[in-house]
């Protein structure tokens, strides 16, 4: 069973992270790192765990990876005293909220709740406002991050019902991939039409990330629920309105385009044991080195969360797709041990208190959760459904894989010295360590076993367990295609 302790979030007065640092231009260059060598680390990367010592150079990247290296001229000399040290996570789905709505988070707020969970990069969606349907947009928000992003960055192209052309127009190596939501999202984002659909599965040059409900099946059982409940509706039917059905179907519609059209498709948080038998079970990267073409993703909620929570967790752990049945969630945990899914992500969504708090109807669904969900996804370890390796795998070595991401994602030479130091001992969440602007987390009293104790990027310790380090160090992400 899960360490964890269940209580009731309370509506209290909001604790807000004021985090920022001065924007500077893209292509200022970054601060030169402190050579570091670590020591007595127990390394974890690509499928195994190894004793070793590892040396970052001044260039922020990874020089030399083997046991009883020796100390150099002003090496700063860091001991791991034995502790886990893994590359640091990728999360491939975040909505940081900038720009438009920076009351809820913003790049700075964001990110520096991220690298204190020990992700260091990360690819964030393109429903903020404006939202990003075009290059001017998409180049906006990079600009936005530069100087003030603490992890590394990447930003997804949006699509809409009229912004086929820039789509088809999009360098490869501006983005991590297009998004498009086939389920509920906001103004004409929702893309339903089938031409336009098809289109884009014919024509995107990137990978195609979906976010797939069918949206006639959720209003259909939402005027159910509100002919018996009215506009007091309980948040524990979020499930049944947001349906399983409706998950399948649009899934399914997503995966014949894909085979129709030959697309790189990845679909994000299944939430259900019904989806699984639609996708490929075995390694992303096959034995001959070809590579899935259809990929599925999970987040960390759907490992911790099931229906029953929302009994004390409320609005505070509503979010689309919704959380589902105690057998749903401990399919998906399977289904990741046996590579039936491929990555692990966030899909964090801050929303403010006052927000959530407001009766079902009204609360908004996401959750805020990049500061905890490395901890929530060791749980899975501590329970013996997972290995620390298989969490890598899944949360780093993945989504560098499936994004084409440029020397991330691995503890190897040469590629940059983007570090996480796991410690097993216990961590309890409390509001007041929460760095992520709206100042909550659906985590609160709950006990974890193991915990961030310390955070690198770009070869720069940006967190030391308690505290955020120096400045923001987050570089672009850059894409090998």
């Amino acid at each position: 069973m899960p360490a964890t302790i269940q209580i009731p979030i309370p509506i209290a007065t909001q604790t807000v992270a004021t985090i920022e640092t001065a924007p500077m231009t893209e292509s200022a260059s970054p601060a030169p790192a402190a050579a570091t060598l670590i020591v007595n680390a127990r390394l974890v990367d690509d499928g195994r765990e190894f004793d070793a010592d590892l040396r970052i150079a001044a260039d922020g990247r990874i020089a030399e990876i083997a046991p009883g290296l020796a100390a150099r001229g002003n090496e700063t000399v860091f001991d791991a005293a034995g502790r886990r040290l893994l590359p640091g996570m990728i999360d491939d789905q975040v909505h940081f909220r900038e720009p438009g709505l920076t009351h809820k988070g913003d790049i700075a707020s964001e990110s520096a709740a991220a690298v204190a969970g020990g992700i260091t990069s990360f690819m964030d969606m393109p429903n903020t406002s404006p939202p990003t349907l075009d290059r001017a947009a998409l180049d906006d928000k990079y600009r936005r991050a530069a100087g003030r992003a603490w992890g590394n960055y990447g930003f997804y192209m949006g699509t809409s019902t009229g912004n086929i052309d820039d789509i088809r127009a999009i360098d490869p190596l501006t983005t991590p991939g297009v998004k498009i939501f086939m389920g509920a999202s906001t103004g004409n984002m929702l893309v339903d039409d089938p031409a336009i659909l098809d289109a884009v599965f014919r024509d995107a040059p990137t990978p195609i990330i979906t976010h797939c409900e069918d949206t006639p099946m959720i209003d259909a059982e939402l005027a159910k629920y509100r002919a018996e409940y009215g506009d007091d509706i309980p948040v524990e039917f979020h499930g049944e309105i947001r349906s399983r059905t409706a998950c399948i179907t649009s899934t399914r519609l997503a995966i014949e385009l894909a085979r129709r059209h030959d697309a790189r498709l990845h679909v994000l948080h299944i939430s259900t044991a019904d989806e699984l038998a639609l996708f490929e079970r075995g390694p992303l990267i096959r034995a001959d080195g070809s590579r899935k073409r259809i990929t599925a993703e999970t987040c960390v909620h759907f490992l911790r969360f099931d229906r029953r929570d929302y009994a004390t967790r409320g609005n505070f752990i509503k979010c689309n797709p919704a959380i589902k049945n105690p057998s749903d969630r401990e399919a998906l945990v399977r289904a990741l041990a046996e590579d039936t899914i491929d990555v692990l992500a966030t899909d964090h969504a801050p929303h403010t208190l006052e927000e959530k708090s407001a009766p079902y109807l009204r609360a908004p669904s996401g959750l805020p959760l990049v500061q905890f969900a490395l901890m929530a996804a060791l749980e899975c370890v501590h329970e013996g459904a997972l290995t620390v390796a298989q969490v890598v795998q899944k949360f780093a070595h993945a989504p560098a894989q499936l994004f084409d991401v440029k020397d991330r994602g691995f503890l190897r030479e040469g590629y940059f010295a983007d570090l996480t130091l796991i410690e097993d001992r216990p961590y309890t969440v409390r509001r007041e360590d929460v760095l992520s602007k709206c100042g909550w987390s659906p985590f609160e009293g709950t006990t974890f076993r193991s915990r961030i104790a310390s955070t690198w990027v770009n070869g720069h310790r940006v967190w030391d367990g308690e505290r955020l380090l120096g400045d923001a160090r987050g570089l672009r992400l850059e894409f090998a295609r």
